[in-house]
């Protein structure tokens, strides 16, 4: 299996999906309206119990994945073993693309055959000002740093977004996969560590996604802060997410 892309790389798009009825629609939309539409969309139900299945079917052009077992890894996972893309994009269910993303993304793989995965940031369409500005402090100063700490300097990791990112598929396959003994917790950054080894991660700042704040108003934006930062750190350090919080924060 040669390395090396065709001119334009088939990309698939992959939603993991529990319980996300609601929002899912715009998301699925959201893709379908790229400038540069991805080569297949999929979504993974991930054990829903609502209509996630009926409203992903709805949606022409969507391919329905079943992952029973519950827990995002194992979805990513069967996302993975269903696309037939050369990259994958992962997106969540409450995300909403821009109208480029896709477009961005495909764009730094063409410039750069290093690279293997590329992830971007958020911005919150249902926060206050507080958590907004908040969440683009971060951003644009302890992400960077961390980034370039834990990837340029140290070559031991690095920053990605969880609900936003693009990775090869020969490049995923050669670290062999999504780590499923994980639950939640760390996985973006274990995931960003593992790549690593193989390939240069890019953070680039033009491949925001728009997604929800729901998880920073359900167990406070301190407490997720403080999760992630420290998930980020011992996953660097012991090569494990220490995970500080047991809550099923996939509402």
């Amino acid at each position: 299996m040669t390395r090396a892309m065709q001119a334009r790389p088939s990309i698939s798009a992959i939603v993991c999906a529990f319980n996300e009825e609601r929002l899912l629609p715009a998301a699925l939309h959201s893709l379908l309206a790229q400038t540069r539409i991805p080569d297949e969309i999929i979504v993974v139900n991930n054990a829903s119990t609502d209509g996630t299945r009926q409203v992903a079917r709805a949606v022409p052009g969507v391919r329905v994945v079943e992952e029973p077992r519950k827990g995002l890894l194992w979805a990513r996972a069967a996302g993975r073993v269903a696309a037939r893309g050369d990259v994958l994009f992962y997106m969540d269910a409450d995300c909403r693309a821009p109208l480029r993303l896709i477009e961005r993304l495909e764009r730094r793989f063409l410039r750069s055959p290093s690279t293997v995965a590329v992830t971007g940031p958020y911005r919150f369409y249902d926060w206050d000002r507080i958590g907004v500005a908040g969440a683009r402090l971060y951003d644009y100063t302890l992400a960077p740093l961390a980034h370039f700490t834990a990837h340029h300097l140290l070559g031991a990791g690095a920053v990605l977004y969880g609900g936003n990112f693009a990775v090869r598929a020969w490049a995923l396959e050669m670290i062999g996969g999504f780590d499923t003994t994980i639950e939640f917790h760390g996985e973006d950054t274990n995931l960003g560590r593992r790549l690593t080894r193989i390939g240069a991660v890019e953070l680039a700042y033009d491949c925001v996604v728009a997604t929800s704040a729901r998880r920073y108003k359900a167990l406070g934006r301190g407490r997720v802060f403080r999760l992630y930062v420290g998930n980020f750190w011992s996953e660097m350090i012991h090569h494990r997410p220490k995970d500080f919080a047991h809550d099923d924060i996939r509402v």
